[in-house]
């Protein structure tokens, strides 16, 4: 039986798009989202971790302990009622039950069952209440090395939608996209959180695995080409951590080769790490 990570942990992820939309802004017209005092790109917490929960609920599809709770046609409620009826409890309405250890059953249940609990936590304090969950696993927005230059390219389709249209012969759109991004990611693993919620070191496997191979089951047309270029893990030797953790995310460098043409790949870019890490803090690249 895998054990509860006792080790912090924060990671760097670089990832790239090319000719698509990584993360559109619906209130502004599905827009790739970006810094709009300086143009850098931006990818939200919340885009990587469906993305992470979609990889998990392939690969561990209908095995117990890896189910997931925010999906796409899902109830949470319903989701709720999986633990009381597991346990016995009868639930009322917005309230956890009386009970101390009851209510905490309730909420061990939950990260027991559904990996994206124990590894993000969830609010699940509707109208069948299951706690509150801090989960150990954070995510900063993701931002671009430099700035991006979102592009509205018009798209034509030889149908119509409507029998008054028949005569165009054909409908117009548009497609929002930036011609290439390169995107850093910033994470931090808390082993004090992953010790309350469960979060095993075959989670943090599959986890870091997700990282990497995630974007390699969610093509779309909207997002072009988005990869996974490298993932540097920094690994303290304590609970606690070792030193803090902007100092290790500065060990990342990555800047443009050139400066008086624009980028338009990883190959464009030099990635430094600093090798010479803090006492306790291991260094270790999955890509």
């Amino acid at each position: 039986m895998s054990i509860t990570i006792n080790n912090r942990i924060e990671f760097v992820l670089l990832f790239d798009v090319e000719n698509g939309n990584p993360n559109g802004d619906p209130d502004m017209g599905n827009m790739p989202r970006m810094d709009p005092q300086t143009g850098t790109g931006i990818v939200t917490d919340v885009c990587l971790k469906r993305k992470i929960r979609d990889y998990v609920d392939l690969v561990k599809e209908s095995e117990t302990g890896y189910e997931i709770y925010v999906k796409s046609g899902v109830v949470l409620n319903n989701q709720h009622k999986k633990a009381y009826d597991n346990l016995g409890i009868k639930s009322e309405d917005k309230k956890l039950p009386a009970d101390q250890e009851a209510a905490e059953s309730l909420t061990a249940f939950m990260c027991k069952n559904f990996f994206d609990i124990r590894t993000f936590g969830a609010v699940m304090t509707n109208g069948v209440n299951c706690g509150q969950v801090r989960g150990p696993v954070q995510l900063n927005f993701s931002k671009s090395i430099d700035p991006v230059f979102p592009q509205e390219v018009t798209i034509t389709r030889q149908a119509v939608t409507n029998e008054k249209d028949a005569e165009k012969g054909q409908t117009m759109g548009k497609k929002m996209i930036i011609p290439y991004g390169l995107y850093k990611l910033e994470g931090y693993i808390s082993a004090a959180l992953a010790q309350k919620t469960g979060f095993t070191e075959d989670d943090l496997e599959l986890l870091l695995t997700s990282m990497v191979e995630m974007f390699e089951h969610d093509h779309s047309a909207s997002r072009g080409k988005m990869s996974a270029k490298k993932l540097i893990v920094f690994r303290h030797k304590s609970k606690l951590g070792c030193c803090q953790a902007f100092k290790l995310f500065n060990k990342v460098s990555i800047k443009a080769k050139f400066t008086d043409v624009p980028t338009r790949s990883f190959d464009d870019y030099d990635v430094e790490i600093d090798r010479v890490m803090p006492e306790g803090v291991e260094l270790i690249e999955r890509l």
